[in-house]
């Protein structure tokens, strides 16, 4: 069963997390929350509880990261070549499911609610032309939503450490406001943690 109905073909949910995590301090793949729990799973979870079927979960610095039952894990081998070897590897792997879009998520939005997501797939009603992102107080964040129409040009685009960003904004994404559902924001520093560079 999926949020879009039982008539259409599941989206196809897709987790980044292939970085070394270096302002994190180390692999966000293997980051875990107070109470133990992965944020691997965190996210993988609301993206289940969306609808989202399969799930992929793009890996590279730490290719061990233990990934829940019934995900896909893929490793990015050139992800050192930064975010945007993730996006490409991400949408190439997506090209063979089924489904006519794709929720992209990094692995840094733990604590995102399910909601979120429904909401962008219930804007995007499942079109393969979809570029809906989530904004918070009209701030662009997590999730995306492209379509299928879209995946091999989104990867042409993608540079350097830049994922979807620039190409969304050049076709002109569509904003759905999710501030009154969650804050938005990633973790880009573990709390208490101390780095050095």
């Amino acid at each position: 069963m999926t949020t879009a109905g039982a008539d259409r073909i599941a989206p196809v949910g897709i987790v980044l997390a292939a970085g070394a995590g270096t302002r994190y301090g180390m692999p966000k793949a293997l980051a875990t929350g107070p109470d133990g729990r992965p944020w691997l799973s965190a996210v993988v979870d609301a993206l289940t509880a969306a609808g989202c079927a399969p799930i992929l979960v793009m890996l590279g610095a730490a290719p061990e990261a233990p990934v829940p039952a019934g995900v896909a894990a893929h490793v990015v081998e050139d992800w050192r070549a930064g975010l945007s070897a993730t996006v490409r590897a991400a949408l190439s792997a997506a090209s063979d499911s089924d489904a006519e879009v794709a929720v992209i998520l990094p692995v840094d939005v733990p604590d995102i609610p399910a909601a979120v997501v429904v909401r962008l797939l219930a804007a995007a009603g499942g079109d393969p032309a979809a570029r809906h992102r989530a904004v918070f107080d009209g701030r662009p964040g997590h999730p995306v939503v492209l379509g299928r129409e879209h995946w091999d040009a989104a990867a042409g685009a993608a540079s350097g450490d830049h994922g979807a960003g620039a190409y969304l904004a050049r076709v002109g994404a569509i904003s759905v406001e999710c501030a009154d559902l969650w804050h938005g924001r990633d973790v880009d520093r573990e709390v208490g943690r101390t780095t050095s560079g």
